[in-house]
């Protein structure tokens, strides 16, 4: 028994898979075009990394529109109506006061209440569904092994093809996207 993982720990470690092709450019028209480009090829696990906000990047990848704006929808609803529902419950039926002879249900009173609870709901959802949908936090990802990635968020347009894309091929990968003006393509592991 103790023999064998004695064995196992001699064995030479496994060579990291390959995450996929990383392909950098000089500026958004290159990396819009190449996106382009590359979807017409028919690569669909295809991502971008850009120092600022690339418009047209998003539909040059075939992205689909953030599902953010119906999460911070629903918590805004939900901030509203239940602040709404929580304080006719209290002035109505837990807590009722007849005050100057306003009726129990004196709704216009509500309405500051029912606007803050919307905007709280709304902020929460925003914050907490973008680290959802983003999958933070993320101490690490395979892009980061890329050579010169460091760059990503300084001066660098990056394009990365997924090895698990069903199209992959290294060879032709690397030369679609030198044929593309890429200023470098470095293959990287996991």
């Amino acid at each position: 028994m103790f023999k064998r993982k004695s064995e196992a720990a001699t064995a030479a470690p496994a060579a990291p898979a390959t995450y996929g092709i990383m392909a950098e450019f000089s500026d958004t028209d290159e990396i819009i075009h190449a996106a382009e480009k590359i979807r017409e090829a028919g690569y669909t696990k295809v991502e971008a990394y850009t120092p600022i906000p690339v418009h047209g990047l998003d539909e040059a990848l075939g992205h689909k529109p953030s599902r953010l704006p119906w999460l911070v929808l629903a918590g805004g609803l939900t901030g509203s109506s239940g602040l709404f529902a929580f304080m006719t419950w209290v002035n109505v039926v837990d807590y009722p006061m007849n005050i100057g002879g306003r009726p129990l249900f004196s709704w216009p009173a509500f309405i500051p209440i029912t606007f803050e609870g919307m905007v709280l709901f709304s902020a929460f959802a925003a914050v907490f569904g973008l680290i959802f949908i983003c999958g933070l936090p993320m101490p690490y990802h395979p892009v980061f092994n890329a050579p010169g990635f460091e760059r990503a968020s300084v001066d660098g347009f990056f394009l990365c093809i997924e090895a698990k894309d069903p199209q992959y091929n290294a060879a032709n990968a690397k030369s679609l996207l030198q044929g593309l003006g890429a200023k470098a393509v470095h293959e990287f592991s996991e």
